[in-house]
């Protein structure tokens, strides 16, 4: 962190709050519960638990502080600009409002968690990136992908979470007010139904890991496709690491996004054959389902595909209470009324296993639209960016901004996945960095900062 405020503070370096980020938000909830373990003070937690939210803030005044002059900004909005002030400004209204049951203070707490992206996604608008930066940029996404395997391995070779380790029951007990649960002293979320572990790596869990090997891979994958083949090593090894932490994660809706992912990158680059590789490989899957497996494995399959699962069941409960709320309100009920973050309470929450609805639920239709909005117009932009681009790293950028935007789908589908720091904020950051190569791009003349 010294560092990191040395070249904001003292060098204008306000663009370098997203190294930060990358490197701490990974580890976040570790950190915090080994914190809690050692010290056993929630004030010392404290400290650790707003770093982030006061370096994005430093970020955003270290951009205005170095502002030669705020009136000669180009302040050209792109549609993906505009649709992120709408959805800010209405999530804004929402907290003023004194809509819902949640308490003001929650409702400052929640749109705290929609306005952190937002600025995330302005410091990468006006990050003025050298090919160092874009180094070190992709240097930490292959370090965080490789970490995460061998901690992996870690866990694997002990038979134990990391987070058994870590006082993380503990943690999640007296600060979060989380009973354990599961059969592992943690959560559900850390085993699958047929009582297997399921892995987080030093993420918060399971689910989180899953969404931001998609980060890792995508950014492997580009690093493979357009580099000298002489440097296929490092890019392999980042692909491979990240797709076998998926496996340890055993996230169906994760594993299926992936496959999403691959199927969008190969329409990208019409790579015709290897979606029919994948189509074979589909094929494969049932046929050994269907003739090969075995019984448990085999009802999994079916349960999962039909509902019938404990974990599928669940997500449709939370959808039809999302869908019936939404339907019944359709201007939202207030912030702080859905999801699955702390400045929900559980005895309020309506739905919370679905991104869309979540948002549905609390700002409306409205707010659900603009949201989709932003997602779709936030791909179109990325890809346009990584098409047009004479700078392979900012090329590189937007490919890995697309790819991850599209690849979460699925897991926006199942989970409150935007708090999904990490995979989250910096792919956001990606479609500011990219909204700001466009701009360049499409008006040449106009000098941004």
């Amino acid at each position: 962190m010294q560092f990191t405020l040395k070249q904001m503070i003292f060098k204008g370096k306000y663009e370098y709050a997203i190294f930060f980020l990358m490197l701490f938000l990974p580890f976040y909830t570790t950190i915090l519960s080994l914190t809690y373990q050692v010290t056993g003070s929630p004030l010392a937690v404290n400290f650790f638990q707003f770093q982030k939210e006061l370096i994005v803030l430093l970020g955003l005044v270290g951009f205005v502080a170095y502002q030669k002059n705020l009136n000669d900004y180009p302040w050209r909005l792109h549609i993906v600009d505009k649709l992120f002030l709408a959805f800010v400004g209405l999530s804004f209204l929402f907290m003023l409002l004194p809509l819902g049951e949640a308490s003001f203070v929650n409702r400052a707490l929640y749109f705290k968690n929609l306005l952190i992206p937002g600025i995330v996604y302005f410091i990468g608008r006006n990050s003025n990136f050298s090919q160092e930066d874009y180094k070190r940029f992709f240097t930490i996404v292959f370090f965080i992908a490789i970490s995460a395997f061998f901690v992996n391995v870690f866990e694997t070779a002990i038979d134990t979470h990391l987070q058994s380790l870590t006082g993380y029951a503990r943690y999640m007990l007296d600060i979060q007010d989380i009973e354990a649960s599961g059969h592992f002293g943690l959560t559900w979320t850390f085993e699958t139904s047929a009582v297997t572990k399921r892995l987080a790596s030093f993420f918060s869990d399971p689910l989180e890991l899953a969404s931001s090997i998609l980060l890792g891979f995508s950014a492997g994958l580009i690093f493979f496709l357009t580099s000298d083949r002489k440097d296929w090593l490092l890019p392999t090894i980042v692909m491979f690491t990240s797709f076998a932490s998926l496996l340890f994660a055993a996230s169906r809706a994760a594993f299926l996004a992936f496959f999403v992912m691959i199927f969008f990158i190969a329409l990208v680059f019409k790579l015709y054959k290897l979606i029919l590789t994948g189509a074979a490989g589909l094929v494969a899957f049932v046929l050994y389902v269907l003739f090969f497996a075995s019984e448990d494995f085999y009802y999994f399959v079916v349960d999962t595909l039909t509902f019938q699962s404990t974990s599928s069941v669940g997500h449709v409960i939370e959808w039809v209470l999302a869908l019936d709320s939404m339907v019944a309100n359709p201007l939202g009920i207030g912030l702080g009324m859905s999801g699955n973050v702390g400045s929900v309470e559980d005895e309020l929450r309506v739905g919370g296993e679905n991104q869309f609805l979540i948002y549905g639920v609390q700002l409306g239709w409205l707010g659900m639209i603009l949201y989709i909005l932003m997602l779709y117009y936030a791909v179109r932009v990325s890809l346009r960016v990584f098409r047009q681009s004479e700078n392979v790293m900012v090329a590189r950028i937007g490919f890995v901004a697309a790819a991850v935007k599209v690849g979460m789908l699925l897991p926006l589908f199942t989970a409150n996945a935007e708090v999904y720091a990490y995979v989250a904020w910096t792919s956001w950051w990606m479609v500011g960095h990219s909204v700001m190569a466009y701009q360049k791009i499409a008006y040449p003349k106009l000098a941004l900062s």
